[in-house]
């Protein structure tokens, strides 16, 4: 089958960064099914693992995190699909990823793709939605008020992947105030088109901009990107008791400036559940189902922004370089061999 893959870290204009490779279908599991891949897209993670995690001996290392496609075959202990079933998911770090003709995935963490959305819609979705979800409603629990806070929120990079689609369901599944960060015209133009009530610019303090408002200080703060930058100003501005959360990876967290108002602090891995094998990995595919449901009926919409065909290296190298350079608005998807 076709895929893409590399030996070797490093940076992405290497000329093997990514190259056009053959391997054989993968085999399956209990659990597992065959899919057949029709589009993926490009996410922070690929990038950062491209950069630093070797392959296992002689090995290619296949990325992608993110696909939609049409079940081909199942493994023995499989009962929610069936060949023929379209289905989209984020995939799992201790495996091949998506990058290939044909992938192996637990059904576990699988959701049916939306009727309404083509598969390169669908393929935008998954590991944001994921990630967006399980922050906002498991880990900071934001339908739980915070006593005296501004029932609001504030989301540091709404433009990107994963803020994009957090917009969306905080508008479609709370009344939470929603204040999105954007810098450029055509970012802050898109935050507002998913639903943002109110947009700051993340290259100027936070906190000033959000007392302008004239709102109060919020409840909630989702820190998608720079968070390491924006510490001291999320400190200053964040409700007493309120909770912070964070997906990025910032060389250091002094959270001590949260003390005095007992602020509590959440990180978001994606990959938890199908990396520890948790007993409840399975509410993943049943969030992706509910977010397919909110899908077609109109209650959010694919955070699919370029289209480019065919999943190939090359294609694969550029959309990595926009994801490298901080000024990617929404998702990048790669659809067809």
């Amino acid at each position: 089958m076709k895929a893409i893959g590399y030996r070797q870290t490093g940076p992405i204009d290497r000329p093997d960064a990514l190259v056009d490779i053959e391997l054989d279908r993968p085999g399956l599991a209990g659990h597992d099914l065959l899919v057949e891949i029709a589009a993926v897209s490009v996410n922070p993670v690929d990038t950062k693992i491209r950069q630093r995690a070797e392959p296992e001996g002689a090995d290619w290392k296949v990325l992608g995190w993110d696909a939609s496609g049409r079940v081909l075959a199942v493994g023995s202990e499989v009962s929610r699909f069936k060949p023929g079933d379209e289905v989209f998911y984020a995939g799992a770090l201790t495996r091949p990823g998506t990058n290939s003709e044909f992938h192996a995935v637990d059904e576990r963490i699988v959701g049916r793709k939306p009727a309404t959305l083509d598969h390169a819609q669908a393929a935008a979705l998954p590991l944001t939605a994921l990630t967006a979800w399980e922050m906002l409603f498991d880990r900071l629990d934001v339908r739980r008020p915070v006593p005296g806070a501004a029932h609001a929120v504030l989301i540091i990079g709404g433009a990107g992947g994963v803020g994009s689609i957090a917009i969306q369901l905080l508008k479609a599944l709370t009344d939470l105030t929603v204040i999105a960060t954007a810098s450029r015209p055509e970012t802050r133009e898109w935050v507002r088109s998913l639903g943002a009530d109110h947009v700051v610019n993340h290259r100027q303090p936070l906190a000033a901009q959000l007392r302008a408002l004239g709102l109060g200080d919020p409840a909630f703060v989702f820190s998608t990107t720079a968070t390491g930058q924006h510490l001291a100003d999320v400190a200053e501005l964040i409700a007493p008791q309120g909770r912070f959360g964070l997906i990025d990876d910032p060389d250091a967290l002094d959270i001590r400036g949260f003390k005095r108002k007992s602020v509590s602090v959440h990180w978001e891995f994606m990959f938890t559940r199908s990396l520890f094998g948790t007993s409840d990995m399975s509410e993943q595919g049943r969030v992706l189902d509910e977010v397919a449901r909110l899908a077609d009926a109109g209650r959010i919409r694919s955070t699919l922004t370029q289209r480019v065909h065919p999943i190939n290296a090359d294609n694969l190298k550029q959309a990595h370089a926009l994801q490298e350079s901080g000024r990617a608005c929404g998702k990048t998807v790669l659809e067809g061999f």
